[in-house]
């Protein structure tokens, strides 16, 4: 039970400081400008790893390398918690990539999901091109395929669905070894 609570705290905490860093690091791939207000909240949760890693873990290629690694510290540590569980350091390790790489599908489908309710509620929202601009390069490759449907982008459910897949393939590839 206090290993459950512990577990949760620390899961709140990652999940948050994990989700800016790996927001900052898109932003910074896809060389999307955030509003004001995005950018102060990602970098001031963020600095304090990033900019550390920076001295030894330079940007190459365009890519905040330091953003990426600072995230997956964060799942690391909050995967250590998993250690006072009995589990072995192996399976530590392979948990915190599998939560990783589960936190980059989830971060992506919560992005579609702002988009979709952005442009049903509101599509004009100061944050709603800045949401756009995040999804465009998952979703441009997907309306060469999908056709619209009666001035219908369906993208964002293929998009969403494809995600999916990849989730439980996933979960799948993780589970077999």
């Amino acid at each position: 039970m206090l290993i459950s609570i512990i577990k949760l705290i620390v899961d709140a905490i990652a999940v948050l400081l994990g989700g800016a860093l790996l927001l900052r690091f898109w932003m910074q791939a896809i060389r999307v400008r955030p509003p004001s207000s995005v950018a102060q909240f990602t970098f001031q949760l963020s600095d304090w790893l990033v900019r550390p890693l920076r001295r030894i873990v330079p940007g190459v290629g365009g890519y905040d390398w330091a953003s990426l690694i600072g995230a997956f510290l964060i799942v690391l540590v909050a995967t250590s918690v998993l250690f006072l569980a009995g589990w072995p350091a192996q399976l530590v390790l392979l948990a915190a990539c599998q939560r990783f790489l589960e936190w980059i599908l989830y971060g992506f489908m919560a992005l579609l999901v702002i988009e979709a309710i952005f442009s049903w509620v509101n599509p004009h929202a100061p944050l709603a091109p800045f949401v756009r601009a995040l999804n465009e390069p998952l979703l441009r490759p997907i309306r060469r395929v999908v056709p619209l449907v009666g001035n219908l982008d369906l993208s964002l459910l293929v998009a969403l669905i494809l995600l999916q897949i990849a989730q439980l393939l996933l979960g799948v590839a993780f589970s077999a070894r």
